[in-house]
């Protein structure tokens, strides 16, 4: 569980992405899970864009992404999800 401190600067570090992978009006399945975990462990912080054709909540699809991922849920700001996830092999950020 992220501290508060640590949330506010993995959002300034995620200010300045770009998401790396959109939800549609398809929705989540387990094949875009897999893709993030891949991207996650090498990143470690990413950005996730929820379309405007979708009819999924922004909120409640960051969630499930942060579960079945096994991420962080750092933030959802509009239709926007930051996730984040120590790596264990390709570790760059330190958290305060």
């Amino acid at each position: 569980m992220l501290t508060g401190k640590q949330k506010r600067h993995l959002r300034s570090l995620a200010h300045h992405l770009q998401p790396i992978f959109q939800v549609g009006k398809g929705g989540t399945n387990d094949h875009l899970v897999r893709h993030i975990v891949e991207a996650i462990e090498i990143r470690e912080l990413i950005k996730v864009s929820v379309l405007n054709n979708s009819s999924d909540d922004p909120r409640e699809v960051g969630q499930w992404l942060a579960e079945e991922s096994g991420s962080e849920l750092v933030q959802v700001i509009g239709k926007t999800i930051v996730l984040y996830k120590e790596s264990k092999d390709h570790k760059t950020i330190e958290l305060p």
